[in-house]
């Protein structure tokens, strides 16, 4: 990870909105947070809860950019890129295997600072351009 790491609590709230249905998954989790020059990094141990067990995911947000990258590695190699208004292509595993899929930003709002805050994104999903689904996710980093 980055030096100067701290040991925190991370509260996460994913919701998820595909073919009329809406999931909601709820994770309050130990891991670690810092700050580099250009970005924050949020890094945790997945568990049962969220389906990824056996996987470690890296939040990285650029403010500047206005960009979270997601990166689940172990179990389940992920990366996701959301960024206001710009469509990506990212690698997504399944479990089954791997797959590329369409990730549009539509919104980053973050309040973090050096001791930790908030941030939350928006963004979709696509196969082949076709809307997969919709997700939402909330995020608090506090001192443990």
């Amino acid at each position: 990870m980055v030096k100067n790491a701290q040991d925190v609590l991370i509260k996460i709230k994913g919701i998820q909105m595909a073919q009329g249905d809406r999931d909601v998954v709820e994770l309050l989790t130990t891991g670690s947070f810092c700050r580099t020059k250009d970005a924050y990094f949020i890094s945790y141990e997945e568990s049962e809860a969220t389906g990824f067990q056996g996987s470690h995911t890296t939040l990285r947000f650029e403010p500047r950019d206005s960009r979270v990258t997601m990166t689940r590695s172990g179990s389940l190699e992920t990366q996701l890129i959301i960024e206001e208004g710009r469509r990506h292509q990212c690698s997504y595993d399944t479990g089954y295997g791997q797959m590329t899929i369409g990730v549009l930003g539509d919104r980053i709002v973050s309040t973090l600072t050096d001791e930790g805050g908030d941030i939350s994104f928006g963004y979709t999903l696509d196969i082949d351009t076709a809307l997969t689904s919709e997700n939402q996710v909330y995020i608090s980093v506090a001192k443990a």
